[in-house]
């Protein structure tokens, strides 16, 4: 990513993770309408769920500019994810839903330059969760 669209990206950000609460409820409530069928692939409550999620994001996002650093946790997260029954198409869903939420948090922030930057950023960041997914103890799947 350049350096503009990691500025992008961490701005916004920003002004979304404000009220985390509310942007997991809102990204929640987006990917189930979307895809119900995921929804018993989560245990928590929403509120912590969503906690979580927003952690999760805004620690990523902090390190974009340094993503050598977040790589294998990014990986080791992948691989969590697989247990927990995620399959690559899950990615795709998931970042419909991240996308809507964050157009829907941002109003008049969302821009073309935000919306790209963010969808080069999702797509980085899940094409490598995909591909650490696919590796289980050194060996393809």
């Amino acid at each position: 990513m350049e350096t503009e669209e990691i500025t992008l990206v961490k701005e916004s950000w920003k002004l979304v993770a404000v009220n985390p609460l509310a942007a997991g409820q809102l990204f929640y409530s987006r990917l189930f309408q979307i895809a119900p069928e995921l929804k018993p692939m989560f245990r928590s409550d929403m509120a912590t769920q969503s906690n979580a999620l927003t952690t999760m994001i805004g620690y990523v996002i902090n390190k974009l500019d340094k993503l050598d650093e977040i790589i294998d946790e990014v990986a080791n997260l992948a691989r969590r994810h697989v247990k927990y029954g995620v399959k690559d198409e899950h990615y795709t869903i998931v970042g419909e839903a991240l996308l809507w939420t964050l157009k829907m948090g941002l109003g008049e922030h969302w821009t073309p330059q935000v919306s790209a930057a963010w969808v080069k950023c999702y797509t980085l960041l899940s094409s490598a969760m995909i591909n650490a997914s696919q590796v289980t103890d050194g060996a393809e799947q």
